[in-house]
């Protein structure tokens, strides 16, 4: 079974740059075309399953705003044991 992962945006520092959105290899990050963070910006939000827990989006994120958290298969848990 595939990685599975997902984000956390802080939206006091997102500040809608898209810059997470371009770099996603799984195009699963978008801007939340709805809600609009206490600054004006709309945030990054995964927006489909998919996310492999990368980093690629908290590495290029200017304002440290993502964090990226992984969850291994329990699968492999299983056999590796």
């Amino acid at each position: 079974m595939p990685v599975k992962g997902r984000i956390v945006v802080n939206e006091a520092y997102c500040k809608g740059c898209e810059l997470c959105v371009d770099a996603c290899p799984q195009q699963v990050i978008a801007l939340d075309p709805v809600r609009i963070t206490a600054k004006g910006y709309h945030p990054a939000t995964l927006v489909q399953e998919g996310c492999t827990g990368c980093g690629i989006c908290a590495i290029v994120c200017p304002e440290a705003a993502i964090t990226v958290y992984r969850e291994a298969a329990k699968a492999r848990q299983t056999a590796a044991a």
